[in-house]
Order: structure tokens, then C-alpha cells, then sequence
């Protein structure tokens, strides 16, 4: 199972998780493991997405890797609210599924949305 890290330790993914209302939300949730270990989560994480992708409110995904034998993941999920990805992260399947993970992997999930930045950005 990986360990999970806060990316931001003021506002953890357990308050965001309380929230309601709002409408769309981005995941971004990074992972680290030694490179060794890389083909490791990426078999997790594919059982993990196959999950997810079942979900009511999941809306897409994409997994990124450091480039030059980088062993950090950068994953990108959409989902259609708050309430709808607390209900996902919770399902006892998902659940049981974080075991899969190398015992040397971290995991950093944090949840974002859209800014409007005029000129630049819609949201």
C-alpha cells in the first residue's frame, strides 16, 4: 500500500473531501516509487483506473511519467464533483485495491478546480 503525503498540509484531502456543491474537480495525485518499482504501479494503478472509470461522476484520466527513467507518476482525473469522487475513493473495491501498490510507493492526492485568469484561461 502506499503512503499517502499531504500536498498542501493546511488544507488536507480529507477537508476537501467534506466539501459540497460546486461542480467539476480535478484530482492530481503524484507518485513516487524507486524506478525498480515502476512497472509495479503502473499494473496497480491500471486495476486502480479500470475502477474508477466505473464510477458515477468520473469523467477521464490521464497518467504521466518523468521522463529520463523517473520512477514519479503524475495522474490527472476528472470528476464531475466533489461528492462523486468522495463516493469512488471510498468504494470497499478501490479500497482494496491500494494494497496492490509497492510498499515503497507515496502517494500525493489533492484536489483542484479551474481558474478563470483573463486573457490567459477560461474555467
Amino acid at each position: 500500500m502506499p503512503k499517502f503525503l499531504e500536498m498542501d498540509p493546511a488544507v488536507t484531502i480529507a477537508a476537501q473531501m467534506g466539501e459540497e456543491g460546486g461542480g467539476p474537480v480535478v484530482l492530481i495525485n503524484t507518485f513516487v516509487v524507486p524506478p525498480e518499482d515502476a512497472d509495479k504501479l503502473l499494473a496497480a494503478w491500471t486495476s486502480d483506473a479500470a475502477i474508477m472509470k466505473r464510477q458515477a461522476g468520473f469523467i477521464s484520466t490521464q497518467l504521466h511519467r518523468g521522463i529520463a527513467g523517473s520512477g514519479v507518476f503524475l495522474n490527472y482525473a476528472v470528476w464531475q464533483s466533489v461528492a462523486h469522487f468522495r463516493a469512488a475513493f471510498s468504494n470497499p473495491e478501490f479500497q482494496a485495491q491500494l494494497g496492490a501498490y509497492p510498499d515503497s510507493a507515496t502517494a500525493t492526492p489533492h484536489l483542484f478546480r479551474k481558474v478563470e485568469v483573463e486573457g490567459i484561461c477560461v474555467a
